[in-house]
């Protein structure tokens, strides 16, 4: 299971942009790349904050866990295949 992202869109003036496109190409990434790297180096001395789950989601999440783990659920490949089943 991987980290859950979410897409950013971001408006920068044409001369901004180009500035971007070129410091990207000497490391070879793309502007979002280069953006992503950005943001992640103004932030990596700050302290982020940490979220708990309620108690409540968290035994419905263990319970989850424990069912995968037993082998009760099932890898679903097509989605409007498994849609289409219900």
């Amino acid at each position: 299971m991987g980290i859950q992202t979410t897409q950013v869109k971001v408006t920068l003036p044409d001369q901004l942009y180009g500035y971007a496109q070129a410091q990207a190409g000497k490391f070879g990434l793309t502007v979002s790349s280069y953006i992503r790297h950005l943001v992640l180096d103004d932030v990596r001395e700050v302290d982020l904050p940490l979220y708990h789950m309620s108690p409540k989601t968290e035994k419905v999440a263990i319970e989850a866990l424990i069912g995968h783990r037993q082998g009760k659920t099932k890898k679903i490949d097509d989605v409007d295949e498994f849609f289409g089943s219900l």
